[in-house]
């Protein structure tokens, strides 16, 4: 039996857009569409169609970012030795980039460590600390990670080694006792920044360094950075990280996409080239779709050092070998993920086709714990549930968690935490560290958690539509005008539209489970036609001729470099 999907249209004062149409001069769909993502003065319109640096929040708002700025420039004019502490995802990636490529301008003894996903995990830990007492490194300053970090700081303050935490992952009460903790999440922290990725964060601090370091003429020394160019890394590791599109992470993605279309990065343009992108073409959907999994393979399928070596590289010969590698790499991945999701979906028929709990709760020893995220958040979204996913290749056994909209697994994570290890992230993904033995117990605990959060109410799949857009009315013009709201994401989606009655006028199977159309309005069979995809459609043999209503997005096809208006079909 099929799960319901619920067809769901978003509700905008009719006085507001017309408002926004009247002041802006723009289509009423563009006015629609930006009352819909909460944008409803021509102030705030034109401050996000026309997003500038100059807009960014002080990055010393940030609580303990005036302690962090003091002890980081300390280190370098004393020469000290400072190590950056990453983590193996994009962002965590990115923001190590991005903190090595300024710190390296300033000050020579910088080095950077990102522990292996497998075999050390997520965070900073004892080992690592162990490690840096050896090289004799005088500060630490973690990216992306280190908010939980408690007995790995407390023996860094044993050892005479002062540790800066910059992370965007929630921060327990209390904390741990870090020289500085720059979170934008933690207790007693007002900046307004929760939405920041770690990579944002980081830039925050190299900002902030920055400001700091021209106040105290510290740039008569060195020659003073551009900011600007790091942020093609800002932009990279925001958009995987999937955090919200949104006032500051809007502001800096453009920018970011805009400095990747220079193609001066030569490891960037080295990953263009091998996953095919027109540089000069490029947006989110390219970067979310199409970079940052072949980012996330080094780390999943191998170490992300290859990343940092790729990113930082100024050698385009070496940085071609290095983006072949991680095309392999995604090729293994999705080899192994694709072997996971259907061991899993084997393990659900025998449950008449769908989990009949309100969470699912999954281990096998022969799973790549490298890939159980992106398992995870396909199975969550196939069966609208929170879904916990476990390798017990190792001991402790390693999981990942995503949820749905309105389950905090991170907090239902907290509510089990008696079963568990250790357990870190956010309200839509987490991570956690577990005993093979508490696993039953653990995910019965959970199940029930889930069930007293959702109450018994139906499961089921909710097609958010921005608005009716008849087909016909689909021009070039129009599509241009949408594209003024991008880069779509996570908080700023990519419009979806609904149209009712509609004839098939021409039909062609490509591939093997894709139909490309023509369509046109029932009403007007013989008015024009629009060219339209439906992508991985489940049954071949029963296409009809005619639709009731099509969910779909619209985009410029681009051929033989012709543009044309298209459609995509997301449901009918």
């Amino acid at each position: 039996m099929g799960m319901e999907t619920e067809w769901k249209e978003k509700k905008s004062n009719s006085a507001t857009v017309a408002g926004l149409e009247k002041a802006l001069g723009c289509h009423r769909i563009v006015a629609t569409l930006l009352a819909n993502r909460g944008v409803k003065t021509p102030e705030a319109a034109l401050a996000f169609l026309t997003p500038t640096m100059e807009t960014l929040t002080s990055p010393f708002s940030l609580k303990d970012m005036d302690r962090a700025v003091e002890r980081i420039i300390l280190a370098i004019e004393n020469n000290e030795r400072i190590l950056i502490f990453g983590d193996f995802d994009a962002d965590g990636i990115t923001a190590t980039a991005v903190l090595n490529d300024f710190l390296t301008h300033v000050n020579g003894e910088i080095s950077w460590y990102i522990p292996h996903r497998s075999k050390e995990g997520y965070g900073l830990k004892v080992e690592h600390i162990a490690m840096a007492t050896e090289q004799q490194i005088d500060l630490i300053v973690t990216v992306d990670c280190g908010s939980d970090s408690f007995e790995a700081v407390d023996l860094a303050r044993l050892e005479d080694i002062d540790v800066i935490v910059t992370d965007h992952h929630e921060v327990p009460d209390p904390a741990p006792r870090a020289l500085a903790i720059v979170n934008p999440k933690q207790k007693c922290c007002h900046s307004g920044l929760d939405h920041l990725a770690g990579v944002g964060v980081a830039f925050y601090l190299v900002i902030a360094l920055r400001m700091e370091m021209r106040k105290r003429g510290m740039w008569q020394r060195f020659t003073e950075p551009n900011l600007l160019a790091s942020c093609d890394l800002v932009a990279l590791g925001t958009i995987a990280d999937m955090v919200p599109l949104t006032a500051e992470n809007r502001v800096l993605t453009i920018a970011g996409i805009e400095v990747m279309r220079r193609g001066k990065r030569p490891g960037l343009s080295a990953l263009f080239d091998v996953a095919r992108i027109d540089v000069a073409l490029i947006d989110s959907d390219d970067i979310a779709f199409r970079i940052a999994p072949r980012i996330n393979a080094a780390g999943r399928m191998a170490h992300a050092r290859i990343c940092i070596d790729l990113l930082c590289s100024r050698d385009p010969r070496g940085a071609e070998q290095k983006a072949d590698l991680l095309d392999q790499l995604n090729k293994k991945r999705q080899q192994t993920e694709q072997s996971i999701v259907a061991d899993i979906e084997r393990r659900i028929s025998r449950q008449n086709g769908a989990p009949c709990k309100d969470a699912l709760v999954m281990w096998d020893s022969s799973w790549h714990p490298g890939v159980l995220g992106i398992v995870a958040s396909k199975i969550s979204r196939k069966y609208v549930c929170p879904v916990v996913l476990i390798s017990t290749a190792n001991s402790p056994a390693t999981g990942s968690c995503r949820s749905i909209n309105n389950i905090n697994i991170h907090s239902a994570l907290g509510q089990c935490s008696d079963f568990l290890e250790r357990f870190g992230g956010h309200a839509m993904a987490a991570g956690l560290t577990i005993q093979e033995k508490n696993m039953a117990a653990f995910s019965h605990h959970f199940e029930n958690t889930i069930r007293s959060i959702v109450h018994g109410e139906p499961r089921k799949r909710i097609l958010e539509l921005d608005c009716a857009l008849e087909i016909d009315t689909v021009t070039k013009e129009l599509i241009e005008a949408i594209d003024s709201l991008r880069p779509f994401g996570m908080g700023n989606p990519e419009p979806l539209f609904y149209c009712k009655d509609i004839k098939v006028t021409h039909s062609t199977i490509i591939g093997m489970r894709h139909r490309k159309m023509e369509l046109a309005k029932q009403t007007n069979a013989s008015g024009p036609c629009i060219s339209a995809v439906h992508f991985n459609i489940d049954d071949l043999d029963c296409l009809p001729d005619h639709f009731e209503q099509i969910a779909f997005r619209i985009r410029m096809n681009r051929f033989n470099g012709r543009f044309s208006p298209q459609i995509i079909i997301e449901a009918s």
